[in-house]
């Protein structure tokens, strides 16, 4: 979704739904709002949720109090099987009720089955009592205040009074009382059924495949630059050159044509300098060391080359590798002032070490937006690190490492 296409009704919406995915999020909202939405309802239902677990339970607790009747042996298999059974129903439930708390999609690790159990059985043996005692108390209290007048009517009418007005201000309180209550158990649940580490993985696995798809992309808009219009702006150029030479040299239609040639030589140019910043053909051809010499060749600012490699690495690194130096140079061009700069590349104990440097002024700042944070996120995705020294008054040194 482009934000920038966004009307401020809609930013609105948009930040409440991203904002808000989870129980804990949502109490970070004004008490209005937050009273008004569904999250403290939500918050009940996924407590009075556990009276299911609490029936499983219940039968659990019955069918081992009967084996135990017959046989004390008899009475613990008897208990371990129905646990057992139990859990295995109550583990799928578990994590469909938690859609209630928290909206936000949960991963799925590939100890799933051990981590449902494991949560199945921690509600089977306590949480779905501990969570109706907190709904029944926290509820139950304001309501009976709230009542006293008609449970009790002995009482004096101006205690009756106080104490219905006690009982309805109070129910605030528990909304955001089980909404609290609901979440913890809500992230408690999350965090027994995808670790942080396992949500990590997922976040790089998707940002891997985010890249992936994007280098298939730029691919393809080469291929089909390269083979469509590169085509078919060099046959214009032929058939302009061609047509120029059937006219008399000083005719103003001659002009017209030689001009109209050199507009599409230069266009021609234009669309080859732009296929090489899509896609590198020299980078598939030949390798990272000659793409990065012919990105040097390029730049505005001389750069010397000594990248040593004894043959060619896996193309996702080569392709960061590629995408680093050519943005590094990018920068060292437009904002360092540089005289000269270098770009070193060598494989030390299995990762890709390269280092881009420049005699300029220094300073480089990524919060300024000179792509240093782009670089940074690039190399993540392929597990690598980025250190940049570049001290007010230069030199500038930028360093990517690539595992290979």
């Amino acid at each position: 979704m482009d934000l920038a296409l966004l009307t401020v009704p809609d930013l609105g919406r948009y930040r409440q739904k991203v904002l808000n995915r989870t129980a804990l999020e949502a109490l970070t909202r004004r008490p209005l709002p937050f009273l008004a939405s569904a999250w403290p309802w939500r918050g009940a239902a996924y407590l009075v949720a556990s009276a299911v677990p609490g029936v499983a339970a219940g039968l659990t607790a019955v069918a081992a109090a009967g084996g135990t009747l017959v046989n004390p042996a008899v009475g613990v298999v008897a208990g371990l099987a129905a646990l057992a059974l139990a859990a295995v129903l109550v583990a799928p439930f578990e994590r469909l009720r938690l859609r209630l708390v928290d909206a936000a999609p949960v991963p799925r690790p590939p100890d799933r089955r051990r981590r449902e159990a494991g949560l199945a059985v921690m509600t089977l043996l306590a949480l779905w009592w501990i969570d109706l005692v907190m709904l029944s108390f926290t509820i139950g209290g304001p309501l009976v205040l709230a009542l006293s007048p008609v449970l009790q009517p002995a009482l004096a009418p101006i205690v009756g009074v106080l104490s219905t007005v006690a009982g309805v201000l109070l129910l605030p309180v528990a909304a955001y009382t089980i909404t609290a209550w609901a979440g913890a158990r809500g992230a408690m649940a999350r965090a027994i059924l995808a670790p942080a580490q396992s949500e990590l993985s997922e976040v790089l696995r998707s940002r891997a495949r985010l890249v992936d798809a994007f280098e298939l992309e730029r691919r393809r808009i080469e291929r089909d630059l390269h083979d469509g219009a590169q085509q078919r702006l060099v046959s214009l150029s032929v058939s302009l050159g061609i047509a120029g030479l059937d006219l008399p040299p000083d005719s103003e239609a001659a002009r017209l044509v030689r001009q109209a040639h050199g507009e599409a030589k230069q266009a021609l140019a234009e669309l080859r300098e732009l296929i090489r910043g899509v896609h590198s053909q020299v980078l598939t051809d030949r390798g990272l060391a000659a793409a990065v010499q012919d990105v040097a060749g390029r730049s505005a600012v001389p750069v010397d080359v000594a990248v040593d490699l004894s043959g060619r690495l896996p193309a996702p690194v080569e392709v960061t590798a590629y995408y680093v130096v050519s943005e590094a140079l990018a920068n060292l061009a437009k904002h360092s002032g540089a005289t000269r700069g270098s770009v070193t590349g060598r494989v030390e104990r299995g990762t890709l070490v390269v280092e881009v440097r420049d005699d300029g002024a220094g300073g480089a700042d990524p919060a300024r937006g000179t792509g240093l944070t782009g670089l940074a996120d690039r190399l993540a995705v392929v597990e690598g690190k980025l250190s940049l020294s570049s001290p007010p008054g230069g030199p500038t040194r930028l360093r990517a490492e690539i595992p290979c």
